[in-house]
């Protein structure tokens, strides 16, 4: 009898969160909670499409503590998970007026390896290749435009790097918005951010870590982050204005120009010619896509939903 009384603290401080306030959040697309055990697909749940994740390099270990399953990925740097481009569906978001909202709860470890949550992300080799199929990602410590550290939700229109108003381009994909926070290490939280066609928005914790251009600091004293912007003001860091949509990949277009169309990757991008030379290391216990804008109060909710601080 006594170890029945037990039984709801034991399952209440392993099961955390309310994965119901996700599933019924319109516009969802995606919803993973990372109950399967390792060697099986992470299937999305509450969902048109079940866009099952198929782990890449070995079987990713399932261990205990999450908020929506209780239990949660452990990916080790190494290892990832991935939806073939062609079996992306609803989640191949593009466009000149997409939008988009990732939210994830997570445990990051070493910030210095681990720069990718989840997104379709594709860089190509690196510095001034403009054969990447970036879309939209949920990265982490991009330090090159001001972001070290912090959470740096990217969009690209070009799929590679970035350009200019007069033709000429970055040697990167420059198109990010960047917290003043620091994405947190080694404790469970909530990383999240929206995309309305027009502004990137990023939230740590449930809410919006909102940070002006300081261009010098922020090395972003190039007139496409100062003049730019909306009545050629700058852009922006935390909204950040991006107003050319997400990369839509085209055979016609694209198959002569670019590197394959991204695949939809969750702990890992291709970047630098590797998948894995920035794949993350931490537990992965709740992914979401929706797709259009998430409010605040909306993104606060989904926070609220996960109860970090009742995981174990």
């Amino acid at each position: 009898m006594r170890a029945l009384l037990l039984l709801p603290f034991v399952l209440s401080s392993v099961f955390a969160g309310d994965a119901s306030i996700i599933e019924k959040t319109p516009g969802l697309v995606a919803f993973w909670t990372f109950g399967e055990d390792a060697g099986q697909k992470r299937v999305s749940q509450g969902t048109k499409e079940a866009h099952p994740l198929t782990e890449v390099n070995g079987p990713i270990k399932r261990v205990a503590g999450g908020p929506f399953s209780g239990y949660a990925a452990d990916l080790n740097g190494s290892q990832y998970f991935e939806i073939k481009h062609s079996e992306t569906g609803d989640l191949n978001i593009a466009g000149k007026d997409a939008q988009v909202t990732m939210f994830a709860v997570v445990r990051i470890v070493n910030l210095k390896k681990s720069r990718t949550i989840a997104g379709m992300w594709s860089e190509g080799k690196g510095a001034n290749d403009d054969t990447g199929t970036r879309q939209y990602a949920m990265l982490m410590n991009m330090p090159t435009y001001g972001g070290p550290r912090n959470l740096v939700p990217h969009i690209s229109a070009e799929g590679g790097v970035t350009m200019r108003a007069d033709g000429t381009k970055f040697p990167w994909c420059a198109d990010y918005a960047a917290t003043k926070l620091e994405v947190p290490e080694e404790q469970w939280c909530t990383l999240a951010f929206t995309y309305d066609s027009q502004y990137i928005r990023a939230y740590i914790n449930g809410v919006l870590d909102e940070r002006k251009l300081d261009a010098v600091k922020d090395k972003r004293n190039d007139p496409y982050f100062t003049k730019e912007g909306p009545d050629g003001k700058d852009r922006g860091m935390n909204p950040y204005y991006h107003g050319r949509g997400i990369f839509k990949y085209d055979p016609a277009i694209h198959a002569k120009t670019k590197i394959a169309p991204s695949d939809f990757t969750v702990g890992a991008r291709m970047a630098v010619g590797s998948m894995t030379g920035e794949a993350t290391i931490g537990r992965f216990g709740g992914l979401a896509v929706f797709n259009r804008e998430l409010s605040d109060e909306e993104i606060k909710k989904l926070h609220d939903a996960a109860d970090v601080a009742s995981i174990r």
